[in-house]
């Protein structure tokens, strides 16, 4: 028996970040025409028709019983959290494999597998959770502060050391553009903030287009002292509002 296969792709990300609705491939064999039928419209009923590429065809095969309706318990709107991945159903072995975006979600789909099926299936759930591309620039930053020279927007050696480090991991994410956001405390006039919080990303911009990075991948803005994430009232949270932030543009 030629297995049933589902190619699942969840909404792919060019290399400028521009988005694209990738298709949802199905192959393999089913038994008749109203098994293929069926099938297909319940993949387009979860999908959408235009994202469906029908390569099923029919032929002899043997099949468990009511093999028919349990996979399309498999076809379940959850499904499409999945991204680059697959559905291969052959006979009663299910497995599938493929990235989400967190271990809730992958539990949540195992969850509905395993109420879509009888104990006469085995199933192999190849789910993993992926790591973001925020996620990659979180991890590099790693909650550190990126220091400058008093009231300045000159970076310190300190500085300069966390952007080598943040340089690295954008260069892993192959053109994905990011918005370098600069911030400050509370301390001064609200103009003088702002001015002084995108002249700090543009440094950053300015240092990280040096070691490499597209410049046409990088957007910078100032927000001042508008976006606080600690209390201006102690030294210690005017440190932490003193900061630069790395965002994925969507």
């Amino acid at each position: 028996m030629k297995p049933f296969v589902l190619i699942l792709a969840a909404v792919l990300a060019g290399a400028a970040h521009a988005q694209q609705v990738a298709p949802v491939v199905v192959s393999g064999t089913v038994a008749d025409e109203a098994t293929r039928a069926a099938l297909l419209d319940r993949l387009r009923i979860v999908y959408g028709a235009s994202r469906v590429v029908d390569q099923l065809t029919v032929g002899t095969v043997a099949a468990p019983a009511n093999w028919n309706d349990y996979v399309s318990r498999l076809i379940s709107p959850n499904l499409k959290l999945v991204s680059r991945g697959q559905l291969k159903v052959e006979g009663s072995n299910v497995s599938l494999r493929g990235d989400v975006a967190n271990e809730e979600q992958r539990q949540r789909i195992a969850g509905d597998i395993a109420a879509s099926l009888n104990g006469t299936y085995t199933v192999n759930n190849g789910l993993r959770v992926a790591v973001s591309e925020q996620g990659v620039l979180d991890a590099a930053l790693a909650n550190r502060i990126i220091e400058f020279e008093s009231g300045k927007a000159t970076l310190t050696e300190s500085g300069m050391a966390v952007l080598d480090q943040m340089s690295a991991a954008m260069q892993k994410l192959r053109g994905v553009k990011v918005e370098v956001i600069g911030h400050t405390d509370n301390a001064g006039s609200r103009a003088g903030n702002l001015s002084l919080s995108q002249a700090r990303a543009e440094a950053v911009k300015t240092y990280i287009v040096g070691k490499g990075i597209a410049a046409d991948t990088i957007a910078v803005s100032g927000e001042g002292p508008d976006r606080p994430v600690a209390d201006n009232r102690t030294p210690e949270g005017k440190a932490r509002n003193r900061r630069i932030e790395f965002k994925v543009i969507q």
